[in-house]
């Protein structure tokens, strides 16, 4: 089966992530220490996309592989293993945000330092559509944000985020659907407040 057509959403979503990272391919060898080397980079940016703020990320991505060092053995080959990485992450940025609530914590935005090697304007440029990017990330809840990230970011195909969610496939291209939607709003919203076209 393929993915669901692309809706209208989809071009004003792809515009809105265009400026992100394409993820790097997924390491074919199981052992821990590979998996750990090659996908911390990946769990730690699905964390920040999930939410979790840029000073706890470390601890949060080390936890999760506590609990992929553990549960290794259950992993199925058959299955790409960056749904299954997202899953274990998504849980983790969940029980964060959940704490961080009942704490009373402001979740504030992401704080990131300028990129030297380009110019102010473009590095002001791309520091604006991370900035959109996740505030529209924000307004998600949790499961619709967790299928737009594995399919709109890191390109998975709904079968596999279904398999990896463990959520029915139908299940899994209606709530893709609903975040395209929900996310293209979103980006609307906060360019309209931002004075932007």
């Amino acid at each position: 089966m393929t993915d669901a057509p692309a809706s209208r959403q989809s071009s004003s979503v792809s515009a809105a992530i265009a400026h992100l990272p394409t993820p790097a391919p997924t390491p074919v060898g199981l052992d821990f220490r590979t998996i750990f080397e090659t996908e911390f980079e990946y769990v730690w940016h699905s964390l920040r996309r999930l939410g979790v703020r840029e000073r706890d990320v470390d601890d949060v991505t080390h936890d999760a592989f506590i609990v992929v060092y553990r549960t290794l053995d259950q992993y199925d080959p058959g299955r790409p293993l960056r749904p299954w990485l997202f899953g274990i992450a998504s849980r983790f940025a969940a029980n964060y945000r959940r704490r961080a609530h009942h704490r009373g914590d402001v979740m504030e935005p992401a704080v990131e330092v300028a990129d030297q090697a380009r110019g102010a304007d473009e590095a002001l440029a791309s520091r604006q559509a991370t900035d959109l990017v996740q505030a529209a990330l924000d307004a998600l809840d949790d499961d619709r944000r967790n299928v737009f990230v594995l399919h709109e970011l890191d390109g998975t195909s709904v079968p596999d985020i279904a398999a990896a969610l463990s959520i029915p496939l139908n299940t899994a291209y209606s709530r893709l659907r609903l975040a395209r939607e929900h996310f293209s709003a979103a980006v609307r919203r906060l360019r309209a407040a931002r004075g932007e076209p």
